[in-house]
């Protein structure tokens, strides 16, 4: 039996206020596209990509690095996809 592959990456916060909860809707909204199980790890706390409040509660501020981990049969393009969004930081124009 195949298992799944597993794809891991980190990336940087650059939101001058952090993951607040639009950047975090915005993340909710592109992990959701995915199949793969998607996490985010963050300050020893570890939550799933597609739930607000879980991404609320790590309280990433301003530079944090986030390691993110996915797997699943889309686990590459997923990590690929939250990597880009964040680093366009979230969509978010202020």
């Amino acid at each position: 039996m195949k298992s799944e592959p597993k794809v891991k990456k980190t990336f940087v916060i650059v939101n001058d206020k952090g993951l607040h909860t639009r950047p975090a809707t915005e993340l909710v909204k592109c992990a959701q596209i995915f199949k793969s199980q998607i996490y985010l790890r963050y300050d020893g706390l570890s939550v799933n990509a597609k739930s607000l409040l879980g991404i609320l509660m790590l309280a990433a501020g301003r530079g944090a690095k986030i390691n993110i981990e996915a797997e699943g049969q889309d686990a590459e393009e997923a990590v690929n996809a939250i990597v880009r969004l964040a680093s366009n930081k979230f969509n978010i124009k202020f």
